[in-house]
């Protein structure tokens, strides 16, 4: 097990927000650069998961959400990160949401779910090696009254099929 000192968890935060603040931007490059060369992201709340692997395939998602015509004004929101000791690796959860600005509003809720990411030393400095984006639903919820447990999935919307990568 590593060990996280103050400086690591500052760092973590800071990458975190960079990666968001990247996405929300359209700086395609500094999204890319918060990933590890062979980083992992993962979109797992549609019926098929959405994977992209490597800077090459990270760059095609960025600039895909770039340059949807509605993605202008999206802003992500990361709070609530819980940073723990991985045993070569820092694991971070947070919750995220995604508000889409709308002309004068009201602006939309986009998403509304959570972020499971393992951060490695790359370079010198914390980068995601894998992200995963959860749903705020299923298994997260299983404590509650009503709620079964179950990984509840929704059809990819078809703005969002182009997204898909193949090299």
């Amino acid at each position: 097990m590593i060990t996280l000192d103050t400086g690591d968890r500052l760092a973590i935060h800071e990458r975190l927000a960079a990666c968001a603040w990247a996405l929300d931007t359209g700086t395609v490059e500094d999204f890319v650069t918060c990933f590890c060369a062979k980083g992992t992201l993962e979109w797992d709340a549609f019926e098929e998961l959405q994977t992209w692997q490597g800077h090459a395939a990270l760059r095609h998602f960025a600039s895909f959400l770039r340059d949807l015509p509605t993605s202008a004004g999206r802003q992500h929101h990361i709070s609530n990160t819980v940073i723990t000791p991985g045993e070569d690796c820092a694991l971070a959860k947070s919750y995220v949401t995604v508000a889409l600005r709308q002309g004068d509003g009201p602006h939309q809720l986009y998403v509304m779910g959570w972020y499971e990411d393992e951060l490695r030393r790359e370079d010198g400095d914390w980068r995601l090696w894998h992200r995963v984006i959860r749903d705020w639903s299923g298994p997260v919820l299983a404590n509650f009254a009503g709620q079964s447990g179950e990984r509840v999935a929704r059809p990819l919307p078809a703005p969002l099929l182009p997204m898909r990568y193949r090299p």
